[in-house]
C-alpha cells in the first residue's frame, strides 16, 4: 500500500507544494519527499502530484519498480522502492517529473540505476475533488499544479483561487452537493425581452388605443410628434443607461433595483426599487382601468350596464386584477406562452387596413373620412379643450405608454443572458413602438375629424348654407353639436376611434384587451419581483415578510397578493386620466437615478465600470437625468415633490441605519476618488499651527479588548482629527501562514469599531517583537499629511511583575514616540474602573498545534498585540479544529468577551456637573491645555468646568496667576478656573516617601555606590536595575513626583478628568524600572481616570492670526 495520500486531498501543502503526509506515512516516505523538495527548491520545474494506491488486483498487477538502489548512503532504506501508477479507480496520481528534476536526481544519485518517469494524465482528476478544475488541466505540455485562468476563480461563490499555484491551505473542498439545485426556467432575448409581455407588451398599453387618437386631437399632429419624441429621448436615453449598467457584470434578479442599487449603492437604491415597485403596482391598475373602460364601453353600447359607468370600471377591473394574479401565481411559464403580441400586431395591421377602405356612411357620420389633406392640416395644430388641454397635461399623461422599457430589465434574474437580452430587446422594442406611435398619430389625424355627431340625419348637400367647419365640404353638418359641446364621437370625443376606423371592429377590441391585459400582467409580476430583491436585502424594517419565494422559480407570492391589494385601492379611482400623471412622476424619478447612475459610474474612473455595450455617453446620461427632473416639474409640481421627499426620506433612513452590505458602487469608488483627490491636494499645503490637530495612533492591540482607550481618544478626535487604532501582532518563523488570519481579524476589529460609533481606522503589523512593530507604526502610519501626530497608549498596571524586557519595551516606546516626533498620551483608570484583556492569561489556551503551521504559529505570542497590559478579564475561547482525512490540520480560534467583563464604559456616560483638572506643570507647547479644552466641547463632557493649575511662590501667587491667566484667554480657550500652587515644593509625607522606596526596593542593585564601570558589569543583562547613584541622583524628582500625587489627592478627588503634563526620563539616564516608579506614584490611588500629557515641544496653539 502507498504511504502517500493524494494532493486532492490536502488543504495545505507540507514540506513543498505536493501533499500532506498520511499519518501512517513511514519514514522513508517523509525523507523521500523531503528529498524532492531539496531538489524542486534548487531549480527544478517539476510538478509533484501524490497519490494512494486503492489496493485492488488490478492497481497490483500496474505496480512497477521504479527506483532501486544498491546498498549506499545513510538514508540507504529510506528510498522507496515501489511507486504507484495508473489510473482510476484503482489509484490516483502517484509520481510526476519533469526533465529537470530527473537530471538533478542523477547528478545528485548518479550511481542509481535509471529511473522511470512515469507522466500522470488529466484523468487522474477524475473522481477527485479536483475533477473539473482548472488544477487537472494540462498546460505547455506537462501537468502542473500552477492554475491557468478558469471562471471558478471569478464567480461570487466560496471557492477562491489558490494562493501561489497552490492548493490554498485554509479553504478545505467543499464536499459536492449530492441533490444540485433545480435550475429555474429562463427566456432568451426574443422571448423573454422584446414580445411575449415584455418591453414592446408593456410599452403598447392602454394608451396605445385609448388616449393616443384623443391626445392627437388635442395637442395635434406635430404636437403629438413632439409629445412621443420627448419621452422617447428620456426613454432612449434611459434604455442606453440601462444597457450599459446591464452589461457590466452579472446581473440577478430584481430588475431596475438591482441595477441602481449595485450602482449608485443602498441609500439611492433602496429608495428608488421601493419608489419602482409601488409605481408598477400602480400601473396594474392603470392598464386594468384601460381595460375596464373598453368593456364598460361595450357594455354601453348595447345597454348592458351592471350598475353605472363608474362603478362598472371598478366591478370589471377588480374581477380582472383577480384573474390576472391567478394567472401570475400559475408561474413564470404559463405567463411567457400567453401570445398577447400577435393579437396586438394584427389589431394594428387590422387598423392601417381599415384606414385605406372607403368610409361608409356609418362611419362618416362618427367623423371617419380616409385620407384627406384638409384633414391632416386641420388636426395638424393643436386645439386645447378641458382641464388635461395643455402640452404638459397631454405629456404627463402619454408618458406612461412609454415606461415599459424596463419590464425586461425587471425580471433580469429570469433571462438567460441579461447581458445580451436587456440591451437588443429594449432598444429594439423602444424604436418600433415608436414607429407606431407617430405613424398612428400622423394616420388617425388625417382621417378623422375632432368633432363629429354620428347621426345620419345630420348629412346634407355639399355646400349647404348654414354648415361651419371641415365636415361640410364633405356632405355632413357637425356645426350644432360642435357648438353645444355633444358631440359624442370624433377624435375629441370617442376613445373607442380606432375601433370604428378599423376593418374589423373586434379584432381592434381584442388588440386593446391584448395590450391592456398583457401591461398589466407584465407590471403584476415586475413589481413582486423588484420588491422581492429589496426585502431579501433588508435595508427597511418590516417588508422582510415579503421577500421569502416559493417554488423552483422562488416566485415572491406574498409580494404578488400586496401589489394585488394596492393596485385594487387605484382601480378603484376608475378614472384613466387620474391614475397616469401619478405614474409619471414615479417612472420619471426611477430613470432619472438610471441616468445618474450611468453617468456617476462613468464619471468615477472606477476600473471596474467596463460595461460590453459601449454605445452610451456620460453626457447623454447626465443629460437624460436632469431632463427627467424637469419634466417631472413642469408636469405636476406637487406630485414631483412628494416623489422626491418620499426618496429623500428613504435615503435618510439608509443613511442613518447603515446597512452592512458591499456591493461596489460608484458611490464608493466616488469617496475613494475624493478622498485620494484631497489627500494629495493637502500634501501641497504647508502646515500651519492654527490647523494643527490631535491626530492619534492609539496603541490598543485588538481594539475590543481595550474598549475605554478607545472612547476616551474616539471622544476627542470625532469629526475632528484621524485615528488610528495600531495592533502589533508578535510573530516568529514565516510570516505567510499567519497573514490571512491577520487580514480576517482586521476586518473583525473595523466592524467592532463601526459598531461603537468609533471613528477611527484600525491597521496592524507583524513584527518579531512589540518594540519594533511599533516603530514600524510610528513611521508608517497614516498618508501624506493625515499622519499621526500623537501616540496614545495605556498605563502598564503589570509593571512590576511583567517580565523585564516587556518594561524596558514600555519605556523604550514613549521614548520612540519623542524620537519620532509624536506627543504621548497614556491614560490610566481606576482599578475599580478598569477591565481590559490581558492577553498573557489566555497564553496557556494557544499552544502549537501541528509543525506543518511553524513554530510557534497559534501560540500566545502571536495572538500578543500591543504589549501594554492594563488589567484582566475573562475571555472565552472557542476552538475549532479542522479535521482531514484523521489528521488536525487547522485550529481556528473564535474570541468572545463576556459582555459583562467589557473594559469600562466610563467615556461613553454623561461626566454631569464635575470638573477637568489640567496641571500645567511643564510647557510641552500646548497639548495638556488642547486636548481637555476638545474633550469640554462635547456634550457628554460640557457640563464640567476647567480647572487650570501651575506651579508657583507663595509670595509671587498673584502675579503668576495673572501671567497665567492673561495667557490663556489670548489662547481663547474659555477655563474657567486658573489655581497657582503655592505648596508644590514643600517636602512630601514621610510615610509616602518610605512608599516609594518600597517601591523602587526590588530593582534596586545596592551597589554601595560603586563607580560606574562596577554597576555597570553589576547590571549586565539588567538594565532595568536601579543603581545607589541613580537613586541619588533622581532623588528630587522622585520626591516631586510623590509630592505631586499629594496635591492631586487634595484637590482633585472629585474631578471628572485630571490632566497633567507626562514626566520624562531621560534616555540611557533613568533605568526604566525608576520611570515606571515615577508614574505609578504620581497617578496611585486617584479616583478619577488621568491622562498624562506630553508635546513633542512644538507649539500647538498660537494667539496671532496668521
Amino acid at each position: 500500500m502507498c504511504d502517500i495520500e493524494p494532493c486532492a486531498k490536502a488543504t495545505h501543502p507540507s514540506v513543498w507544494g505536493g501533499g500532506l503526509l498520511h499519518p501512517r506515512a513511514s519514514s522513508s516516505s517523509l525523507l523521500w519527499v523531503q528529498l524532492l523538495a531539496q531538489l524542486s527548491s534548487s531549480g527544478s520545474d517539476a510538478a509533484v502530484v501524490c497519490g494512494i494506491c486503492r489496493g485492488s488486483a488490478a492497481g497490483k498487477e500496474q505496480r512497477s519498480t521504479a527506483l532501486s538502489s544498491p546498498p549506499a548512503p545513510a538514508w540507504e532504506h529510506s528510498v522507496p522502492t515501489q511507486i504507484c501508477y495508473g489510473k482510476p479507480p484503482h489509484f490516483s496520481v502517484a509520481l510526476s517529473l519533469g526533465l529537470n528534476l530527473k537530471s538533478v536526481i542523477s547528478a545528485a544519485i548518479g550511481h542509481w540505476q535509471p529511473l522511470m518517469l512515469i507522466t500522470a494524465e488529466a484523468a487522474g482528476c477524475e473522481g477527485t475533488q479536483l475533477s473539473g478544475s482548472s488544477l487537472c488541466t494540462r498546460t505547455f505540455g506537462y501537468n502542473t499544479v500552477d492554475v491557468v485562468p478558469a471562471y471558478e476563480h471569478y464567480a461570487n461563490s466560496r471557492g477562491v483561487r489558490p494562493r501561489n499555484g497552490l492548493p490554498d491551505a485554509e479553504e478545505g473542498a467543499g464536499e459536492p452537493s449530492s441533490a444540485p439545485a433545480p435550475e429555474p426556467v429562463r427566456f432568451g432575448w426574443v422571448k423573454g425581452v422584446m414580445v411575449s409581455i415584455r418591453c414592446m407588451l408593456n410599452i403598447w398599453g392602454v394608451i396605445l388605443y385609448l388616449r393616443l387618437p384623443w391626445i392627437t386631437a388635442q395637442a395635434g399632429i406635430a404636437l403629438t410628434w413632439l409629445i412621443i419624441l420627448m419621452s422617447v429621448t428620456v426613454t432612449t436615453i434611459t434604455g442606453l443607461s440601462i444597457s450599459a449598467i446591464s452589461t457590466n457584470g452579472k446581473v440577478k434578479s430584481g430588475g431596475t433595483y438591482f441595477l441602481i442599487s449595485r450602482s449608485l449603492g443602498p441609500e439611492l437604491g433602496g429608495s428608488i426599487g421601493l419608489i419602482f415597485a409601488f409605481a408598477n403596482a400602480v400601473a396594474v391598475a392603470m392598464h386594468t382601468v384601460g381595460f375596464a373602460e373598453t368593456v364598460r364601453d361595450l357594455l354601453q353600447e348595447h345597454d348592458s350596464l351592471i350598475v353605472d359607468p363608474t362603478n362598472d370600471i371598478r366591478i370589471i377591473g377588480v374581477l380582472t386584477v383577480t384573474v390576472l394574479l391567478g394567472i401570475s401565481l400559475a408561474g413564470m411559464e404559463w405567463e411567457a406562452k400567453i401570445l398577447f403580441f400577435l393579437v396586438i400586431l394584427v389589431s394594428f395591421i387590422n387598423y392601417l387596413v381599415g384606414t385605406v377602405i372607403p368610409a361608409s356612411a356609418e362611419k362618416q357620420a362618427k367623423g371617419f373620412f380616409s385620407y384627406r389633406a384638409d384633414i391632416f392640416a386641420q388636426n395638424f395644430v393643436p386645439d386645447w379643450r378641458g382641464p388635461e388641454g395643455s402640452f404638459f397635461g397631454l405629456f404627463s399623461i402619454f408618458f406612461p405608454s412609454a415606461t415599459g422599457i424596463l419590464a425586461g430589465a425587471n425580471i433580469s434574474g429570469d433571462l438567460k443572458d441579461p447581458a445580451v437580452a436587456i440591451p437588443k430587446g429594449t432598444l429594439m422594442a423602444i424604436f418600433w413602438t415608436t414607429v407606431s406611435y407617430l405613424v398612428l398619430s400622423a394616420t388617425i389625424g388625417a382621417c378623422v375629424l375632432r368633432d363629429a355627431s354620428g347621426s345620419l340625419n345630420d348629412s346634407m348637400a355639399v355646400g349647404a348654407p348654414g354648415c361651419e367647419g371641415l365636415g361640410c365640404s364633405y356632405g355632413w353638418n357637425f356645426t350644432d353639436c360642435a357648438q353645444r359641446q355633444s358631440c359624442r364621437y370624433g377624435l375629441s370625443n370617442y376613445y373607442q376611434v380606432m375601433s370604428m376606423v378599423s376593418g374589423f371592429g373586434p379584432l381592434i377590441t381584442a388588440g386593446i384587451f391584448g395590450a391592456t391585459l398583457s401591461s398589466a400582467l407584465a407590471c403584476l409580476v415586475s413589481a413582486p419581483k423588484v420588491f422581492q430583491c429589496l426585502c431579501k436585502d433588508e435595508l427597511y424594517p418590516l417588508i422582510g415578510f415579503f421577500g421569502k419565494g416559493y417554488g423552483k422559480n422562488s416566485e415572491p407570492i406574498r409580494g404578488y397578493l400586496l401589489t394585488y391589494v394596492i393596485a385594487i385601492g387605484f382601480i378603484l379611482i376608475a378614472e384613466l386620466n387620474a391614475i397616469a400623471p401619478i405614474i409619471s412622476n414615479f417612472f420619471l424619478c426611477s430613470y432619472a437615478l438610471i441616468n445618474f447612475s450611468c453617468f456617476h459610474a462613468s464619471i468615477t474612473n472606477s476600473p471596474g465600470w467596463r460595461p460590453s455595450f459601449r454605445y452610451y455617453s456620460k453626457w447623454a446620461a447626465l443629460f437624460g437625468a436632469a431632463i427627467s427632473v424637469v419634466i417631472m416639474f413642469l408636469l405636476t409640481w406637487w406630485a414631483a415633490l412628494i416623489a422626491l421627499g418620499i426618496v429623500v426620506f428613504l435615503l435618510g433612513y439608509v443613511l442613518y441605519k447603515k446597512p452592512d452590505v458591499n456591493w461596489g458602487s460608484s458611490m464608493q469608488a466616488s469617496s475613494y476618488n475624493l478622498a485620494l483627490s484631497y489627500s494629495v491636494g493637502l500634501s501641497e499645503v504647508d502646515e500651519h499651527i492654527k490647523n494643527y490637530r490631535p491626530q492619534c495612533l492609539v496603541l490598543t492591540g485588538p481594539p475590543n479588548f481595550r474598549p475605554a482607550l478607545v472612547d476616551f481618544v474616539g471622544t476627542f478626535t470625532k469629526n475632528l482629527s484621524l485615528m488610528i487604532c495600531g495592533n502589533v501582532l508578535i510573530v516568529s518563523g514565516p510570516r505567510k501562514q499567519k497573514v490571512p488570519e491577520a487580514w480576517q481579524a482586521s476586518d473583525g476589529h473595523t466592524r467592532w469599531l463601526l459598531k461603537r460609533k468609533i471613528k477611527a481606522f484600525y491597521t496592524h503589523v507583524l513584527a518579531e517583537d512589540l518594540r519594533s512593530g511599533v516603530q514600524m507604526l510610528l513611521q508608517a502610519a497614516g498618508l501624506g499629511k493625515m499622519r499621526p501626530n500623537i501616540v496614545a497608549l495605556g498605563y502598564k498596571r503589570d509593571w512590576q511583575a511583567a517580565a523585564p524586557q516587556s518594561l524596558e519595551d514600555y519605556v523604550g516606546i514613549l521614548h520612540d514616540a519623542f524620537d519620532f516626533k509624536h506627543g504621548v498620551c497614556l491614560l490610566r483608570l481606576a482599578q475599580h474602573r478598569h477591565r481590559s484583556v490581558n492577553i498573557g492569561d489566555v497564553q496557556s489556551l494557544l499552544q502549537p498545534w501541528d509543525p506543518l503551521w511553524g513554530a510557534g504559529f497559534m501560540h500566545g505570542a502571536w495572538m500578543q498585540g500591543l504589549g501594554v497590559q492594563l488589567g484582566k478579564m475573562v475571555l472565552f475561547a472557542t476552538v475549532t479544529v479542522v479535521l482531514q482525512g484523521g489528521a488536525m490540520l487547522m485550529p481556528a480560534f473564535s474570541f468572545t468577551v463576556d459582555p459583562e467583563q467589557q473594559a469600562s464604559t466610563i467615556f461613553q456616560s454623561q461626566q454631569g456637573k464635575k470638573t477637568i483638572d489640567i496641571y500645567w506643570l511643564f510647557d510641552d507647547g500646548g497639548l495638556t491645555l488642547l486636548i481637555p479644552y476638545l474633550l469640554g466641547r462635547k456634550k457628554r463632557w460640557g457640563k464640567c468646568k476647567i480647572r487650570v493649575f501651575v506651579g508657583g511662590q507663595i509670595n509671587r501667587m498673584d502675579e503668576e496667576r495673572k501671567a497665567i491667566v492673561s495667557l490663556l484667554s489670548k489662547f481663547r480657550l474659555g477655563f474657567h478656573e486658573v489655581h497657582v500652587l503655592p505648596d508644590i515644593n514643600q517636602q512630601p509625607r514621610p510615610e509616602h516617601i518610605r512608599r516609594f522606596d518600597e517601591l523602587i526596593a526590588p530593582f534596586r542593585l545596592n551597589d554601595g555606590f560603586k563607580d560606574e564601570a562596577a554597576v555597570n558589569e553589576l547590571r549586565h543583562g539588567c538594565p532595568w536595575k536601579i543603581s545607589d547613584e541613580e537613586v541619588h541622583r533622581h532623588r528630587a524628582k522622585s520626591l516631586r513626583q510623590v509630592r505631586l500625587n499629594e496635591i492631586l489627592l487634595d484637590y482633585s478627588r472629585d474631578a471628572a478628568l485630571i490632566a497633567i503634563t507626562l514626566p520624562i526620563g531621560r534616555k540611557g539616564r533613568c533605568p526604566s524600572s525608576l520611570y515606571m516608579a515615577w508614574l505609578e506614584t504620581l497617578s496611585q490611588d486617584l479616583r478619577p481616570p488621568v491622562i498624562l500629557i506630553r508635546g513633542n515641544q512644538e507649539n500647538v496653539l498660537t494667539f496671532y492670526c496668521q
